[in-house]
């Protein structure tokens, strides 16, 4: 049974997608699950630091995304929903390759099922009333 109270389609979001952070890091939204939302992002030049490696603003970016995605389908119809807080860890680096990014509602998914684990990062989000 879904938990999303305004579900929207993977070409629904990424439709949105054109001229924001997202788009410029090559963020993709690729699934939207019963309680889940998923989206990867390539490892480049757009999301490197100058050390090659996985820029941390940018894996933030990624789990920012798909939090703040995952938060509104969940929000009361007529709500919509901010970041207030974000926490990272990075716990080992990336070169290259595509970084996935899951948003679960109670932090918790089997990462065996898509990879090693490079970040865990928790948002705290605030839905507001739009008047």
């Amino acid at each position: 049974m879904s938990i999303w109270k305004s579900p929207l389609t993977i070409a629904d979001v990424n439709a949105v997608i054109p001229n924001t952070l997202a788009e410029s890091l090559a963020i993709e939204f690729t699934e939207i699950g019963d309680d889940y939302v998923i989206a990867t992002m390539p490892v480049d030049h757009r999301s490197k630091q100058p050390m090659g490696v996985l820029h941390g603003g940018a894996s933030a970016a990624l789990a920012e995304a798909v939090g703040s995605l995952a938060a509104n389908m969940a929000a009361k119809p007529g709500f919509f929903c901010v970041g207030l807080d974000i926490n990272a860890n990075h716990l080992r680096s990336v070169c290259e390759g595509l970084v996935t990014a899951v948003a679960t509602p109670a932090h918790i998914v089997d990462l065996l099922k898509y990879g090693r684990l490079i970040s865990l990062i928790k948002t705290i989000k605030k839905c507001v009333y739009r008047a």
